[in-house]
């Protein structure tokens, strides 16, 4: 069975706050606002770095990004990506366009 190589955090402070941004954006009472303004710029919410670059994360999620090491840049994407695929059904029918692969 195939297993995920641990990759150790390098910079946690930094992570922790970033992580911190992403999880406030993906909380069940904000989501729905973070996919509205995603669908209203004609984004794709799988689209990490456009959503990060607008701002829709915080707007010091950018700096604290960019200040990060190319390893837990990769974490972070890793963790949007899997909290994206967590926002429940109903809102993914609703914001269909933001999910959409076209």
């Amino acid at each position: 069975m195939f297993e995920q190589a641990g990759i150790a955090v390098t910079d946690q402070q930094g992570y922790s706050k970033l992580h911190a941004l992403i999880d406030a954006a993906f909380d069940p009472r904000d989501v729905d606002r973070l996919l509205n303004r995603v669908t209203g710029a004609k984004l794709r919410i799988r689209d990490f770095e456009s959503v990060l670059g607008r701002g829709y994360l915080g707007k010091e999620a950018i700096a604290l990004y960019n200040a990060l090491p190319v390893s837990d840049q990769g974490l972070t994407r890793e963790r949007y990506l899997r909290l994206v695929e967590k926002v429940p059904a109903e809102l993914r029918q609703q914001y269909f366009k933001a999910y959409a692969y076209y």
